[in-house]
């Protein structure tokens, strides 16, 4: 959450070119000609700029250029097919609200946890087949309380047909402290997912009852211990669930940001402003990890299991077996300090972060990390990494080499100069219009809260489209729809079919702002499977279970994690875009307990539930 008040300000992108204009510039000498044919209107423009002085303004202009100029755009335009409209996006939204706005308490003073909240959830909770909404909200930032109902964290069921219903008080889910971030996963394997809520001095589990309702059960699973005899109180920003030792039982992950304390909060300013201060104001913390024993209760190893020893500053939490050995393996963003790679060994972690070329973007530099997603963009079978960082830092997006390690191509897939003047705190990869390649979305937004020259502290969300073998990506922030919405300081993301068209939906939360529903109404007819997965020897949610599938256009993978954005948590199925495709020849699940499943010939554009087979 660095602030940028001595760093040079971003420079804005570039405008691109109307979509109704067509431009070709030549030049002659120092002068221009400008040619611009209007398809929609019928209109043909000509100008000629001349230079004032220099060698070339004392030549003539031979006019015969300007006449063949204007013939040649004539026939040009005769001979271009003509439209009513712009060609519209392949990718496009539509924002829907919900009654919640992100409540962070911010003061005069600019407190820290003020600027980091927005965790949000999408998963089915009552069982219904339709995904649920949850939101993690703030508190009174000195009692670290919620001492008014503003502050409650909300449960919206989804009825259909695009209505949500506030079911908040019913489930018992409003909390009672300052919350972050959520991870979704069935710890007990009923059947029912349970909630994990990470915050700022205090966590809570909630057990899923079955009957709408929740339990706070985090003293009596063995959560309950927020202030570390080395560190103090503890401050966890989001988590993630994974079966760490592949038991059938999933083990949870707490991601840990700074050592803060309200009462001796250093104080940062521009100018005479107060403003949020610098990471490097702050220690780090341990992360943490429980595993679980299988009869409701957890077991701290973060030590045994080498995960204690990497102190840092973490925001961002993603799970993938990089190295396909059937281990998931963790990858941590931390703020201006080394990622950190865990590589599973059995029953500990290895850090690998700079053995792998994972632990510094490419400019060797410390940046903001936040956000990040950890999974297969280019098909080639290898889970990569996306994350996000602040303006002027870029998006960093590293290519899994074979297991080997990672290299980053930001530049050279066009990342960089598309990320270069953005900031953002969520990440994920999905594929949004059902082409069979998945894309970048990031909730942008900055970390300060006073505007810097040309570095807009509210931004709009963005997407950045797959282009597939040509290994290039397009933005499309405005195109897509999301200006409907208004810049912001965005934060968290959660991903579903809210309502159930094979089209990935999206939920994004805001500082002080309303949350935002975005309905992907993406125009091309592609088809799509999600499989829905229920774990026998394995945990019930198939968390770390890997899928390849197969299909006439060619081959894809994805994974089961419930964890990636920022400080939020979507709760599968897992989503595959089919493109022309109206069958999957072949689907193969690769199961955490080693259970290798495939079916064959699987019809589209539906929801596939698959159960692993007995062993």
């Amino acid at each position: 959450m660095p602030s940028r008040t001595s760093s040079a300000p971003p420079t804005p992108s570039e405008p691109r070119p109307s979509g109704s204009d067509r431009k070709k510039r030549s030049a002659f000498c120092g002068r221009s000609l400008t040619v611009a044919a209007r398809s929609a209107c019928g209109r043909l423009s000509l100008a000629v700029q001349r230079p004032a002085t220099g060698l070339c303004a004392r030549q003539p202009f031979p006019i015969w250029l300007l006449f063949a100029g204007a013939s040649l755009a004539l026939l040009t335009f005769w001979l271009l097919p003509t439209r009513a409209s712009p060609v519209a996006p392949a990718i496009r939204f539509d924002l829907k609200r919900v009654p919640f706005v992100l409540e962070n308490d911010e003061t005069v003073d600019r407190h820290t946890p003020a600027t980091m909240v927005g965790g949000v959830a999408v998963f089915d909770y009552n069982g219904d087949g339709r995904p649920d909404i949850f939101f993690t909200n703030g508190a009174n930032i000195a009692t670290l309380q919620k001492d008014d109902p503003k502050y409650a964290n909300r449960l919206f069921r989804n009825d259909g047909n695009g209505v949500f219903t506030d079911v908040t008080a019913q489930a018992g889910l409003a909390g009672t402290g300052f919350d972050m971030g959520v991870a979704i996963g069935d710890y007990d394997n009923d059947g029912r997912p349970d909630i994990f809520v990470a915050g700022v001095h205090r966590n809570t589990l909630y057990r899923n009852n079955g009957d709408g309702t929740f339990t706070d059960v985090t003293v009596k699973a063995g959560l309950g211990k927020f202030v570390d005899p080395q560190y103090g109180p503890l401050w966890g920003v989001s988590a993630a669930w994974v079966d760490v030792n592949n038991d059938g039982l999933l083990d949870l992950f707490v991601l840990n940001y700074v050592q803060w304390d309200y009462r001796r909060d250093p104080r940062c300013y521009r100018d005479t402003v107060s403003e949020y201060c610098n990471p490097s104001f702050f220690k780090g913390l341990p992360n943490q990890l429980f595993l679980n024993k299988g009869d409701g209760t957890f077991e701290d190893v973060s030590e045994a299991w080498g995960i204690r020893a990497a102190v840092g500053k973490g925001m961002g939490v993603g799970i993938a077996d990089y190295d396909l050995d059937g281990k998931p393996d963790i990858f941590v963003a931390n703020d201006t300090y080394y990622n950190f790679l865990f590589h599973n060994l059995g029953k500990k972690f290895e850090e690998v972060g700079l053995q792998t070329g994972t632990a510094l973007a490419e400019d060797g530099n410390f940046i903001g990390g936040m956000g990040v997603d950890f999974r297969d963009v280019d098909n080639d079978g290898y889970p990569d990494i996306f994350y996000v960082a602040l303006g002027r830092q870029t998006f960093p997006l590293l290519k899994n080499l074979a297991g080997t390690g990672f290299r980053e191509i930001t530049a050279e897939s066009g990342l960089r100069k598309l990320s270069m003047p953005m900031a953002a705190f969520g990440a994920a990869i999905y594929d949004l219009d059902n082409d069979g390649w998945k894309d970048l979305f990031a909730t942008r937004g900055d970390a300060v809260s006073l505007p810097l020259p040309s570095a807009p502290i509210d931004q709009l969300n963005t997407v950045f489209r797959n282009g597939g073998s040509s290994g290039q990506f397009q933005e499309l922030t405005e195109e897509a729809g999301f200006g409907a919405a208004g810049p912001a300081r965005n934060r968290g993301c959660a991903f579903g079919d809210l309502d159930g068209d094979g089209k990935v939906d999206i939920v994004a939360t805001a500082l002080a702002k309303p949350a935002q529903i975005w309905m992907n109404r993406s125009p091309a007819p592609a088809h799509w499977l999600d499989i829905s997965l229920e774990g026998v020897k394995s945990n019930r949610d198939g968390i770390g279970a890997t899928i390849k599938l197969v299909s006439a256009s060619g081959t894809q993978y994805n994974h089961m994690t419930t964890s990636f954005c920022y400080a939020s948590s979507s709760d599968g199925p897992v989503h595959f875009g089919l493109g022309p495709d109206a069958m999957a020849k072949t689907i193969e699940i690769r199961w955490p307990s080693g259970i290798v499943q495939i079916l064959k010939n699987v019809k589209a554009d539906r929801v596939l539930t698959v159960k692993e087979t007995a062993p």
